[in-house]
């Protein structure tokens, strides 16, 4: 495939920010849970507390992040979460997020998206 045209979100994974060990926040869940149960939690409003590993400003009208809280595995695919939202954060920050849960989503030129959270609240 061809690259990514600049400006564009790159679909898959921040680079290895090493070791991450974030509590899942209260009446939330983690990283892994929300892969697991993408299909049940589909259109639903989630909270998710994780570390940004990956922050992209301003790409089709929205910021992007890439959240990690240290469940899943990168060779299962669900340890990394991307979250959209009009809000502006710092990787190395630990965020709690709220937003709604998509399934499927395909963006076009090849950025498609198993699960990922859309219109994210973010708590710092």
């Amino acid at each position: 495939g061809a690259a990514a045209p600049p400006g564009h979100p790159v679909p898959g994974r921040a680079a290895d920010p090493g070791p991450i060990k974030v509590e899942k926040a209260a009446g939330g869940l983690t990283v892994a849970e929300v892969h697991a149960q993408r299909a049940k939690l589909a259109g639903q409003t989630v909270l998710v507390r994780g570390k940004v590993v990956k922050f992209l400003a301003g790409i089709m009208g929205r910021n992007w992040l890439h959240l990690r809280d240290g469940s899943g595995t990168p060779e299962t695919l669900d340890n990394d979460l991307t979250v959209t939202t009009a809000e502006t954060v710092t990787p190395g920050e630990v965020v709690v997020v709220k937003a709604k849960v998509a399934v499927d989503k395909d963006f076009g030129a090849g950025y498609v998206y198993g699960v990922i959270l859309e219109e994210g609240q973010v708590q710092k």
